[in-house]
């Protein structure tokens, strides 16, 4: 009998493990190492780097360099302007180190106060870029 329910009990811990996500120590080896807000991507390095932009800007990029990734893995560029998230940009990312950029057409009426938040794949914001377009 005693043989039988360490049997089940280290068959139930094994099915849980399996079923039980990442723990945030292991999602928490993603980190961003650098992070730019800019007008576009040159060999794959920010170019016109700024935190402000004129409304007539069009098209804004996210860059980041992302590092700890073991293997192929996914990070997500979630565009905010003001309270309201106008994307949620999926990046691949395939190692460490790694560069990936998005990018948002950005109408000349959304001015004010923009932010895209850097996430891994469980949602938890590794990163935060501020911005601000017109006025």
């Amino acid at each position: 009998m005693r043989t039988l329910t360490t049997t089940i009990t280290v068959i139930a811990l094994a099915f849980i493990a399996v079923l039980v996500p990442q723990s945030a120590a292991a999602q928490s080896a993603l980190t961003v190492s650098e992070a730019s807000v800019a007008t576009g991507v040159v060999d794959r390095m920010p170019s016109g780097v700024a935190t402000t932009f004129p409304a007539t800007v069009g098209t804004v990029y996210a860059w980041t360099r992302i590092e700890g990734a073991e293997g192929a893995t996914t990070i997500h560029h979630v565009w905010i302007h003001g309270d309201v998230e106008r994307a949620d940009q999926a990046l691949n990312v395939g190692g460490s180190p790694w560069r990936t950029w998005s990018n948002k057409t950005i109408p000349a009426e959304w001015t004010g106060a923009w932010r895209v938040e850097v996430r891994d794949a469980a949602g938890n914001v590794l990163e935060t870029m501020r911005f601000s377009v017109g006025d």
